[in-house]
C-alpha cells in the first residue's frame, strides 16, 4: 500500500509541478496566452489579498481578534464581491479551502482535487508552486495561488484558540467550523482566479 501511495504522490507532484507556470517558462514555453492568464491572475489575487488583508489588519489593530472575526463574518464576502466588480469582464476571484469556516469558501470538485494535491505536496515537504494554472475547457482557466499560514496573528483565530470568548463567538457564528488547529507554514487554502475568454 505504501508503494502505491508513493507512486500516487509522485504522479500528483509531477502533474502539479508540470502545470505550474514557472516550470512552463523554464522549458522555454513562450505561450503569450499563458503569460496573459498568469498576469491577470496575479493582479486579481493581489487585489483581493490587499483588500481583505488591509481591512483585517485595521480591525485587528482596532479591536483585536473579536473585531477581526466580526469583520470577517459580516464584510469579507461583500468585499470579495466588490473586488470582482473591479475586475475585467470574464474574471472572478475567490478564496477556497478544504477546512472551511464559512461554507461559501469550501472548495468544489476540481478545486478540491487541486487543493488536495497541493496539501500532499506540502506534507511531503515539496516547495509549493506560486501558481498552478488549470485549463478547464477551451475558454476557461482557473489559476490557484496557494495560501500558507505565514503570520502568527493568523493563528489567533485559526490555530489552537486560547481566548475562550473568541472561541465561543466563533462557535456561535460558525457551528460547523473546521478552520482551526493550523500551525505556522500550514497550507490554509488558495485564491482561485477564474478567467473566461
Amino acid at each position: 500500500m505504501k508503494i502505491l501511495q508513493s507512486i500516487a504522490l509522485i504522479s500528483l507532484s509531477a502533474a502539479i509541478l508540470l502545470a505550474s507556470p514557472q516550470n512552463m517558462q523554464k522549458k522555454g514555453n513562450k505561450n503569450p496566452e499563458l503569460k496573459e492568464i498568469k498576469q491577470t491572475a496575479k493582479q486579481s489575487s493581489k487585489l483581493l489579498l490587499k483588500t481583505l488583508g488591509s481591512n483585517m489588519k485595521k480591525n485587528m489593530k482596532a479591536g483585536g481578534p473579536l473585531q477581526a472575526l466580526d469583520f470577517c463574518s459580516k464584510e469579507a464576502y461583500t468585499l470579495t464581491e466588490n473586488v470582482n466588480k473591479e475586475l475585467p469582464k470574464g474574471v472572478s476571484v475567490k478564496r477556497i479551502t478544504l477546512k472551511e469556516r464559512n461554507p461559501a469558501n469550501l472548495a468544489q470538485k476540481d478545486e478540491a482535487a487541486v487543493l488536495k494535491a497541493l496539501a500532499q505536496l506540502k506534507s511531503a515537504n515539496v516547495v509549493l508552486p506560486k501558481m498552478v494554472v488549470q485549463k478547464v475547457d477551451a475558454h476557461t482557466y482557473k489559476v490557484y495561488k496557494p495560501l500558507v499560514i505565514n503570520k502568527k496573528v493568523c493563528l489567533k483565530c485559526h490555530g489552537d484558540i486560547q481566548n475562550k470568548k473568541l472561541k465561543a463567538e466563533i462557535e456561535k457564528r460558525y457551528p460547523a467550523d473546521k478552520a482551526t488547529h493550523y500551525k505556522m507554514g500550514d497550507l490554509r487554502g488558495a485564491i482561485v482566479t477564474t478567467i473566461k475568454k
